[in-house]
């Protein structure tokens, strides 16, 4: 009986094509359905393809600084800014000097202008000052006669009268807790290296009495001169020009000096001694959502090693004394932003205030003291909105450009590598589709914007891809040429092409990484599109190509080398089939 033919058996490597081709066709289809979701089916443009904001800030002279407007502070001061507007999600703003003492900022169209503008202008002189009283953001009327007289002194008399009479005993713990709400715990008892921010509604700072009730009295023991008590009554925070004229006499006061000062909101105001912490001395800031807590979006801040020195002691001293003059007032460009208060001295150099943040406003702090003061204030001089109508020609041109390229492409396929360009063409076709849904949905998750330079990446990532094709046919094709059949050709062929596709794309994906890097504005979009290409080149050659290559060179019309196949062995010149040489055996003569 004769031995049963052992079957070869097909290169472990084969898999399973069919499952793989499977998940690419979810994962298309998944983020297909993202974009329907998000109701988002278009790309985000960036400002010369979709129009925009265009600001021109001015910079300004600071006292004792007559010199301070140069070369190097402008620079700076463009970076800055740069870093701030791609903090709010804008990855294609530019932001240029143009002349002596003007930068130029365009933003793309779909980004809060306003927000953009408060970001750009913000000078983010930040320094921490020691609060010395703090009364409702009101003007202080005079007729009615404060049951406290401020005076130089700081003496407080009659304190039953701004509370409730029949409970003289609680003004004091009412005024030291200083509850703005109905959530006196916002505010007070810092742990340790938390702060807790004063809530920003409106102030009733009287415990249980009404919000028109009078102003909180300077607290007992407060050295307050009878000029800032002056101030500190005059002033209105319940305006915004106000707030904006009090902001800016307090952000041009010298550190040493103590100031009065509105909150952002115009809810307080408050008297602030000079400043203990500058915010130099800040190495980094962020927001964070405080699941585990319960305090909601919080600020964590991280000092400077000096920082961090004087941060300790100056919560130290601020720990000893009673409300308010155990808060900080976080000054922003004259603006009191937080007014946390410590019940311990803060060490190890870092910080978290809590209380009373929105996501918008934690991160906008967060994103303005991460990125670093200006170096110098400026005013914006002018802001208009930007056409597209320039893109837009330069987009039609390109478009067709990259049409003509792409048909070029198609005819040398279907020329070449005849049946082989169908694969060719559906990995093109995965890839771009790939490509377009990522682009659309990075729009709204990170702000990425579409600009003509990033057009001009995806079109150069035809060629990349292409060409990652074209170094696997020729593996496959060297094989034939050596006599194997398609099935061993296809499997055989994939790890030399592979290897080389791989150094290939990782140096572009290189080349694309150090220019994002190094660059700024739209040069980013380029090299962004082309690193994004890349990748997408690899995950479409292993994941699509291959196990479609595997299941072809199961059908007759490929494994067969059909004609039209480009595959066909004879125009290969394939060599015949090497095969076992046996010499004949050595006749031997019987011997009867």
């Amino acid at each position: 009986m004769a031995a049963p033919k052992k079957g070869r058996r097909a290169p472990a490597s084969q898999g399973h094509p069919g499952r793989t081709l499977l998940l690419v066709l979810i994962a298309m289809a998944g983020l297909i359905g993202g974009m329907f979701y998000s109701g988002t089916m278009t790309p985000r443009l960036g400002i010369d393809l979709a129009g925009g904001t265009s600001f021109t800030l001015a910079a300004q002279n600071q006292p004792g600084k007559p010199n301070a407007i140069n070369e190097t502070n402008m620079k700076t001061a463009a970076g800055i800014m740069e870093r701030r507007v791609n903090g709010l999600g804008v990855s294609e703003a530019e932001v240029q000097t143009q002349g002596s003492d003007h930068i130029i900022v365009n933003i793309p169209k779909g980004t809060d202008a306003k927000q953009a503008r408060q970001q750009v202008g913000t000078t983010a002189k930040l320094g921490f000052r020691p609060v010395l009283t703090t009364t409702a953001g009101t003007k202080t009327p005079e007729p009615k006669p404060s049951p406290s007289k401020g005076g130089a002194n700081g003496k407080a008399k009659g304190d039953k009268a701004a509370g409730d009479p029949a409970k003289p005993d609680t003004q004091q713990k009412a005024s030291s807790s200083q509850s703005p709400d109905a959530k006196p715990t916002t505010q007070g008892r810092a742990v340790t290296n938390a702060l807790k921010k004063a809530p920003s509604a409106k102030p009733t700072p009287s415990g249980p009495a009404k919000p028109s009730t009078p102003a909180v009295p300077p607290t007992p023991g407060a050295d307050i001169p009878p000029a800032l008590q002056k101030q500190l009554d005059a002033l209105d925070c319940s305006s915004k020009q106000s707030r904006a004229t009090a902001g800016e006499k307090a952000a041009n006061s010298k550190p040493s000096d103590p100031i009065v000062a509105c909150k952002d909101d115009g809810a307080q105001k408050y008297v602030l001694g000079p400043v203990g912490v500058e915010g130099t001395d800040v190495s980094d800031a962020k927001a964070v959502f405080d699941s585990q807590g319960g305090q909601g979006w919080i600020v964590q801040m991280d000092f400077t090693s000096e920082g961090g020195k004087k941060f300790a002691d100056v919560t130290g001293k601020l720990a000893t004394k009673a409300q308010p003059q155990n808060q900080f007032g976080i000054v922003l460009d004259g603006a009191v932003v937080s007014a946390p208060s410590v019940s311990s001295a803060i060490n190890g150099g870092n910080a978290t205030i809590s209380g009373g943040f929105t996501q918008q406003s934690a991160e906008d702090l967060g994103n303005m003291l991460s990125y670093g003061s200006l170096p110098l204030s400026f005013k914006i001089d002018d802001e208009t909105t930007v056409t597209a109508a320039l893109g837009g020609e330069q987009l039609h041109a390109g478009l067709i450009a990259g049409a003509i390229g792409l048909a070029l492409v198609v005819i040398y396929l279907v020329a070449y590598y005849r049946g082989l360009a169908l694969v060719a063409l559906a990995s093109l076709l995965v890839s771009a589709i790939l490509t377009y849904t990522i682009m659309t949905l990075l729009g709204p998750t990170i702000g990425f914007a579409l600009n003509l330079p990033a057009v001009c990446g995806a079109i150069v990532a035809i060629g990349i891809t292409a060409d990652s094709f074209i170094v696997y046919f020729e593996r496959i094709r060297d094989e034939i040429r050596d006599g194997r059949t398609l099935r061993p050709a296809v499997e055989r062929g994939w790890p030399r092409a592979r290897r080389t596709i791989l150094v290939s794309d990782f140096v572009s994906f290189l080349a694309a990484a150090v220019l994002f890097i190094v660059t700024v504005g739209k040069v980013k979009g380029f090299a962004f599109t082309l690193g994004l290409t890349t990748v997408l080149d690899v995950v479409v050659v292993f994941y699509f190509t291959k196990p479609l290559m595997t299941m072809l060179a199961r059908r007759k019309f490929f494994a067969d080398g059909h004609s039209w196949s480009g595959l066909d062995p004879q125009r290969l010149g394939a060599k015949p089939p090497l095969r076992r040489r046996r010499d004949a055996a050595p006749t031997q003569t019987k011997e009867a």
